[in-house]
């Protein structure tokens, strides 16, 4: 079940999980979430295409409920080309192109569990099963990669990592690349497993990306707490 909170970044009431409005209450009324909301209606105000659609903004969060987070695969920001950026980290909608990193994350899933690639980018179904796709941005400018990276989402982005590191066990913790491995800190190491590699863009997969074993060693963990594994598995 979702409910409304009071403000949203894009100056609305938005629809978020729950258990997510809850446990981010306290965001909504802190001074960088009204200037982020400020910047965004400026932003729309001056003519310029933000990523993806307000509706899909939070998308993250309302496809993973807070109560069956299991795994987290830390993203930047959102794809900046058209029809892309869904509000999902590394995944596109169905009928849109492959994008080179996440061509990547298919290969090492074949290397890893012998799971072929399928014929589309859409990461919705591990969403379902627990996996938190998020980025660290939320919102980015059309054709500029991180403009958004300073906007005040990052203040956002860190306490929902913090919160979901205390109120939840044992989850499992992806961080790809130097910008992901730098949330390091917000995570209780003690009860999660944090796995590190370089990003999966064409410009570092092979320098230990492909090889790391990550989704055979999620599920390991998962599997010796009880918890179900990931079906990594596309249609």
């Amino acid at each position: 079940m979702s409910k409304s909170s009071p403000d949203s970044a894009e100056g609305r009431a938005i629809q978020l999980e729950a258990g997510w409005l809850v446990a981010l209450q306290e965001a909504f009324n802190q001074p960088w979430m009204h200037e982020l909301r400020r910047f965004l209606l400026a932003e729309k105000a001056a003519g310029k295409i933000i990523y993806p659609k307000g509706s899909l903004i939070f998308n993250a969060l309302n496809s993973t409920p807070l109560e069956q987070v299991k795994v987290v695969i830390l993203g930047q920001d959102p794809y900046h080309g058209a029809g892309q950026a869904h509000g999902l980290s590394f995944s596109v909608p169905p009928g849109i192109a492959v994008p080179p990193s996440l061509q990547n994350i298919f290969k090492e899933l074949k290397r890893d569990l012998n799971i072929d690639s399928p014929d589309h980018g859409c990461l919705a179904a591990w969403a379902a099963q627990g996996v938190l796709l998020l980025n660290t941005s939320l919102t980015v400018e059309q054709g500029k990669a991180g403009s958004h990276a300073k906007s005040g989402w990052q203040h956002f982005t860190d306490l929902v990592i913090e919160q979901i590191s205390r109120l939840r066990p044992h989850l499992v913790f992806m961080l790809w690349g130097a910008h992901a491995q730098s949330k390091q800190p917000l995570i209780d190491a003690s009860k999660h497993l944090i796995l590190r590699s370089p990003h999966p863009s064409p410009l570092s997969a092979h320098r230990g990306f492909i090889g790391n074993s990550h989704f055979s060693r999620c599920n390991d963990f998962l599997s010796q707490h009880g918890l179900s594994p990931i079906d990594w598995r596309l249609a």
